[in-house]
């Protein structure tokens, strides 16, 4: 045990978990200074490279998703359940945090449901506007839940800690520059440019999409695309830029999305929270296209926030991929002509963007904290 504040961290499985969490401990780093972190997270690999270089701990827990539809795996899932909180119970005894602040989602439950019964200061991240099953479950066990949105509210009727701070991204989003996104993906600085994004796993029904009006994307003067397919899909998705001469960079993944929004001037993506409050927070015009394989089609509540703003449109994801592309093809080349519009999006955007959302959730948990976090002071 160390003299140092602990805040521990709890969620990850997917970057829309993990990239919260980290944005608000380089927030608390800020304001505090000396503190110590530690992520319960999961043992799949995106964890542990995000993590990688970030000053975290990472203890991988053995949670697993409980999946309402297949019962039968009720019991394995009550089995993990249980060994991880009996890990974060025996972690917690022994090192004491100052707050535990959950991003929803399985890997939050055991650290935020054993905190809640050790008495130590509990705190939510909402980031969707639909909360998920995990969130439903743990909204009574915190202090705060701080939501993206206001139109999250009627989902926590009463709570008193109910807090509309948006979602916490990364600093480096506010410091990238247009030239340092061209610069970085070797684009075309006279140019405009489409990014098209499926989130960190990629998403093949976008790409298959796209791939079908390429002939389209083509015959549009004065743009590029900076294309980020996900790994199963790149080589098929860069022989088709390259057949139909498309100019533009196609990548599996980056880890600089901040230089990708920033050299964007119009995004299409799906519409997970996390990637929402980035897209707003640098205010970029969007077109989006719902994960359509919930079962509470909560990407598209997310969607319906900003297109009700006027800071985007939605495409249906139809499963289907003629007729997806056929009304990808219809808005995405109405917009790539219509300078005026894109403006007007872009600053629609703006206005829900919070970019401080990390500074002010960071603040809350140092009120949060029973004194154990204290906020630097200048020297006088």
């Amino acid at each position: 045990m160390s003299g140092t504040p602990l805040v521990v961290l709890a969620g990850g499985g997917t970057g829309g978990h993990l990239f919260p969490l980290l944005a608000v401990a380089g927030a608390l780093r800020s304001a505090v200074g000396d503190v110590r972190f530690v992520l319960f997270g999961t043992g799949r690999a995106i964890d542990r490279s995000v993590v990688a270089g970030s000053g975290l701990e990472l203890v991988a827990q053995s949670v697993r998703p409980l999946h309402i539809t297949k019962p039968w795996t009720f019991p394995g899932f009550l089995a993990a359940w249980i060994r991880a909180c009996r890990t974060c119970r025996v972690r917690l005894e022994a090192d004491r945090p100052a707050i535990v602040l959950g991003s929803g989602g399985f890997a939050s439950g055991p650290p935020v449901f054993e905190a809640r019964r050790a008495g130590i200061p509990t705190a939510l991240i909402n980031p969707d506007a639909i909360p998920g099953r995990a969130n439903r479950f743990l909204a009574s066990r915190v202090d705060v839940v701080f939501a993206q949105w206001e139109e999250s509210a009627s989902c926590f009727p009463g709570h008193p800690g109910f807090k509309v701070t948006g979602c916490p991204i990364r600093a480096e989003f506010q410091r990238a520059t247009r030239e340092t996104g061209i610069a970085r993906f070797g684009l075309d600085n006279r140019r405009r440019t489409l990014l098209i994004t499926g989130a960190s796993q990629g998403a093949r029904t976008i790409n298959d999409a796209v791939v079908a009006i390429l002939d389209d994307l083509a015959a549009v003067g004065a743009w590029q695309v900076l294309h980020i397919t996900g790994s199963a899909d790149l080589d098929g998705v860069r022989r088709a830029y390259a057949a139909r001469n498309v100019p533009g960079t196609v990548l599996a993944f980056t880890e600089h999305m901040p230089d990708a929004l920033a050299a964007a001037d119009l995004v299409l993506s799906r519409a997970g929270a996390s990637s929402l409050a980035e897209i707003t927070a640098v205010g970029r015009p969007a077109i989006l296209m719902p994960y359509p394989h919930h079962r509470d089609r909560h990407q598209d509540a997310n969607a319906a926030v900003l297109v009700g703003r006027g800071a985007a449109i939605i495409v249906t994801d139809t499963r289907n991929c003629q007729e997806t592309a056929a009304s990808l093809r219809r808005e995405l080349l109405h917009l790539l002509r219509d300078r005026p519009a894109l403006t007007r999006m872009a600053e629609a955007a703006r206005s829900l963007g919070r970019p401080d959302a990390a500074g002010a959730i960071a603040a809350e948990l140092v009120g949060l904290s029973r004194g154990m976090l204290t906020t630097n002071t200048p020297a006088s």
